[in-house]
């Protein structure tokens, strides 16, 4: 499985997105946006994380300051997210954004871009064209014979060639619903019709961390498998970081990229003689720290041990008050309950 290969490659700072590049994993900074200082220690935490581009949002022209501040120092490219005003999107080029994020559907018309386009021509930065369900232009809006995918990707199509027609070509274009298969049909469309433009794929106010992540890894898994998407966002109410780790977790499932671990467990039955759960938890929290591309097990009794779980790199099967640490099905060492973790972290650190 590759991304879409047809797709023109453009420079997020020093990230390649498209052209067969790796899927890009990507989040969104909550800090106030006069705050530099708070949003580049977020972005110390996504970068931590995986995150490889970050966008802020400029709010109004007061917060521009801070927003190059956090250009000048930051170890990730920023991407500026701007609404209503091109003339913010124009300082922020000239400041530092390493791309921008601009909706022409509420950013004033397709005239009001061309001076955006210029401010990014000359600081030789992408534009993300970035249409919203909630933020369509009125005419495509009100149309009862299209579909919202349909309308989305119009939407999107028509800017793109405007943007083309001013001879700028350093486009990504997202097209963004809440809803899961709206979503996936626009970018199924967008595909067909832009074949050549990065795609940058996201389901949009997809909820807190339960229901974002379903609906995100739903839509996104189903476009990733069809080779649709040059770079993604999970959008979640939640830290930004849970974000990047979603992001790179759905990416493992698919077998595109790795970045860390993968945890197997067993779901847990009447069998389990240890708090399964909590171990499985704990040793999930102490694996963010671990970037190597390893399977480890975390089972709950014989019948779901070293067997089921032969292909893990490292593993434990649990039985009374204790446990088996084995590594590709054999047994290694066995361990009480309350040494369960720090005896596989101790193996998985000797891998």
């Amino acid at each position: 499985m590759k991304p879409n290969t047809q797709t023109r490659q453009v420079m997020v700072g020093n990230v390649p997105l498209g052209g067969g590049a790796p899927v890009v994993v990507q989040s969104m900074l909550n800090e106030p946006a006069d705050d530099a200082a708070a949003n580049l220690r977020q972005i110390d935490r996504l970068a931590e994380a995986g995150c490889e581009v970050v966008r802020m949002a400029i709010p109004n022209a007061a917060c521009l300051d801070a927003f190059q501040q956090v250009c000048a120092s930051s170890p990730l490219p920023v991407v500026a997210d701007i609404h209503f005003d091109a003339t913010i999107a124009i300082q922020a080029a000239k400041r530092g954004a390493a791309k921008l994020r601009i909706n022409p559907g509420n950013i004033g018309g397709l005239d009001a871009t061309v001076p955006v386009i210029e401010a990014a021509r000359e600081a030789a930065i992408p534009i993300r064209i970035g249409v919203n369900a909630g933020s369509l232009d009125r005419d495509i809006a009100a149309r009862s014979d299209l579909s919202l995918a349909q309308k989305l990707a119009l939407s999107a199509k028509q800017y793109v060639e405007f943007f083309e027609g001013q001879d700028f070509f350093d486009i990504v274009v997202s097209a963004k619903a809440h809803d899961v298969m709206a979503t996936v049909a626009t970018y199924r469309l967008l595909a067909h019709d832009l074949p050549d433009v990065p795609l940058h794929i996201g389901v949009t106010e997809a909820g807190t961390e339960f229901q974002g992540i379903i609906k995100s890894a739903s839509g996104l898994g189903i476009l990733l498998d069809e080779g649709i998407g040059d770079t993604l966002r999970i959008s979640l109410t939640d830290d930004p970081v849970v974000e990047v780790r979603a992001c790179w977790t759905l990416l493992g499932a698919l077998d595109l990229r790795r970045r860390g671990p993968e945890l197997i467990s067993c779901p847990t039955c009447g069998r389990t003689q240890v708090d399964l759960i909590e171990l499985a938890k704990q040793v999930e929290e102490r694996l963010t720290n671990v970037h190597s591309p390893l399977k480890v097990a975390v089972m709950g009794c014989v019948v779901n041990g070293p067997g089921e779980a032969r292909d893990a790199d490292i593993g434990v099967a649990c039985g009374k008050e204790s446990g088996a640490v084995f590594a590709h099905g054999e047994v290694i060492r066995k361990v009480p309950e309350g040494e369960i973790v720090d005896a596989l972290m101790e193996e998985i650190g000797r891998l």
